[in-house]
């Protein structure tokens, strides 16, 4: 990327003209506060539970104490998610417990929140505590660059909870209508821009903090606040209702990509001088992954880079977009709520000049940068510190034991009670040990040796992202963890038979179209429909730029391979020397160019047939 604007942007006959395009005019009031005027306007059933909540509060703390089912209501549940958590149960246990007429296998995801993903050996220790504790001998980096803990039961809540909090950690916000878990560049070689991007992704995150003590007060029995719920400045910036729907926020340090700054709702892109510090910040907006089959006018969209800040003004300006969002957007329809719709129904111009107007001041224009990827490094990298940082390809971030594998959750419990550093996660479920004296790197080699700890993998499974999907989530249409390292198994064959096991590609699976691993800017693409079949989607472009187009429907994971051979072996032949494999189908004319979400439903299938191999 060369200039301020995604790379490979459309030719500019296929590109929307702006000044035809007919905006709607911006609201000018609050959010709706008071029951009835919600329920006059007709507003989301999650806007009635958030105001009903007393600051999130609901019956949670009643809810805990009874003790005849796993489960929470289902207004709790809505709540819950404020808190960093989601109900949900064994779906592989349904059938049998169904027959047997017991109640599901309930239990709790939780998420934490980790602005930046850093956390300090010692923390390490508690969280892998709480694992082998409470979660089953597991946890799991996310690609929201936290940990997350499955199968944590009703009763062991409060402890699990309790020792976050012991740890300086938590969950608030790490899941609902907030700003979520701030990711921020993580890349180990550009230590002075990482210092930049990880400080300001943290005092974006605290500054965005939900205020209500409901937190405390349910989950580590935290002494009620005199006036409670009741109290009018609990709330400063959400007010009673909060957002419209869920807000991501991303920091990223050019040339790598790997937070996916364009799929999130709002993005902080670095601008370096020639000696690697941060200048400033360019600012994206209106990125984001879900959509929903079948209706058109959900869609998955990469953000409009918008406009330039200097370091000083980047917190303020974090709090004016989201603030425009929470006035601004949908509150009656949730599958139109998220910003990426705000920015396409008022417009881009009319969004930055209440982002101005609320900052206070004129912003300049986005500056040149360029990115050449969006995955991780891995293996040993200096840091212009003199100190090292290791990278651990962790499959699908589950951090476990695997019987007669790599053993992660010892080996890097061991690694903790050594290390002199810190740990980060990286946006694509990967694990750096950071900051290792140059003294130390021998011993943490050792370890990472005898537990057989990844320091790489093949080419396509470095550029892999697969979500949870079932058993756990409740959402999922079908496997994506536990279906995608067979399916690359295959690929890496077909890629081997045309010479090209040593291409990077990137390739991201879920099991609904949510979105959660960021499929739609994958080169290649699987999104659930139903047990064993996927919806294919290609074209979208290495550096996380730009969408991807549905190529084929309802594909068999035998029809999945049947379908991209022909595609390797056309790339092998036909493409320029660095042309990466999305860019390639476009070139090719195989799949259609997505200029942008709203583009996202058109002109899909294959363009032509690929000869086969």
């Amino acid at each position: 990327m060369t200039d301020a604007k995604p790379t490979d942007a459309a030719p500019t006959d296929a590109k929307p003209d702006p000044s035809r395009r007919v905006y709607e005019t911006p609201p000018t009031d609050r959010p709706i506060t008071e029951a009835e005027a919600a329920r006059a306007a007709k507003l989301a059933a999650n806007e009635h539970i958030k105001i009903a909540s007393g600051y999130l509060r609901g019956t949670l703390a009643d809810g805990l104490l009874k003790h005849a089912t796993g489960a929470i209501s289902e207004d709790d549940g809505q709540l819950v998610k404020f808190h960093g958590m989601y109900l949900q149960d064994d779906r592989d246990l349904r059938p049998e417990r169904t027959k047997k007429k017991l109640d599901k296998a309930y239990s709790f995801m939780i998420r934490l929140r980790i602005a930046g993903g850093v956390v300090t050996p010692k923390q390490w220790l508690v969280l892998d505590d709480i694992a082998t504790t409470y979660a089953g001998g597991a946890l799991r980096a996310t690609t929201r660059q936290t940990f997350q803990y499955h199968g944590v039961i009703k009763s062991n809540l409060k402890r699990a909870m309790a020792a976050i909090d012991s740890a300086l950690l938590d969950t608030i916000a790490a899941c609902g209508d907030v700003n979520r878990n701030v990711m921020a560049a993580t890349n180990p070689a550009q230590v002075q821009a990482h210092k930049a991007a990880y400080q300001l992704g943290k005092d974006i995150s605290d500054s965005l903090l939900p205020k209500t003590n409901a937190w405390r007060e349910i989950w580590l029995d935290g002494e009620r606040v005199v006036g409670g719920e009741d109290a009018a400045e609990v709330e400063p910036i959400y007010g009673k209702t909060y957002l419209p729907r869920k807000f991501k926020i991303v920091v990223a340090v050019p040339p790598s990509n790997e937070v996916d700054v364009f799929a999130h709702d709002l993005g902080f892109i670095a601008i370096l001088d020639k000696k690697g510090a941060v200048t400033g910040w360019n600012v994206t907006v209106g990125g984001g992954m879900g959509m929903t089959h079948g209706e058109t006018d959900t869609f998955p969209r990469t953000a409009d880079v918008m406009l330039f800040c200097a370091p000083a003004d980047a917190v303020k300006v974090a709090e004016a977009v989201m603030t425009v969002q929470r006035d601004w957007g949908n509150r009656t329809n949730r599958k139109n709520a998220r910003l990426k719709y705000t920015i396409e129904r008022y417009g881009l111009a009319a969004f930055r000049a209440e982002v101005e107007k609320r900052v206070g001041k004129t912003l300049a224009d986005p500056k040149p940068f360029t990115f050449t990827s969006n995955g991780d490094r891995f293996g040993w990298t200096p840091g212009e510190d003199g100190r090292h940082h290791l990278t651990l390809y962790v499959p699908s971030g589950r951090i476990k034991d695997v019987e007669g594998g790599p053993r992660f959750l010892t080996g890097l419990r061991r690694i903790a009670e050594v290390h002199e550093g810190d740990f980060r996660l990286t946006a694509n479920q990967n694990v750096i040990i950071a900051n290792v004296p140059e003294a130390q790197r021998a011993a943490i080699e050792a370890l990472v040796d005898e537990y057989g700890l990844t320091k790489g993998a093949g080419a396509l499974r470095r550029n892999s992202i697969a979500c949870v999907a079932l058993p756990t989530c409740g959402l999922a249409l079908s496997e994506s963890e536990r279906f995608l390292p067979g399916l690359m198994d295959e690929l890496e064959t077909s890629l081997a038979r045309h010479g090209l096991q040593d291409e990077p590609i990137t390739i991201r699976s879920t099991g609904c179209p949510n979105g959660c691993a960021r499929p739609f800017i994958a080169e290649i693409a699987l999104v659930g429909r139903g047990p064993e079949r996927y919806h294919l989607y290609l074209g979208a472009a290495f550096d996380g730029s730009r969408l991807g187009k549905l190529y084929r429907e309802d594909a068999s994971p035998a029809e999945i391979v049947e379908t991209l051979d022909p595609l390797f072996a056309d790339y092998a032949k036909g493409r320029k020397k660095g042309e990466h494999f999305g860019d390639f189908l476009i070139r090719a004319g195989h799949v259609a160019r997505t200029v942008n979400g709203p583009d996202f439903h058109d002109r899909t299938g294959a363009l032509k047939t690929a000869a086969a191999a």
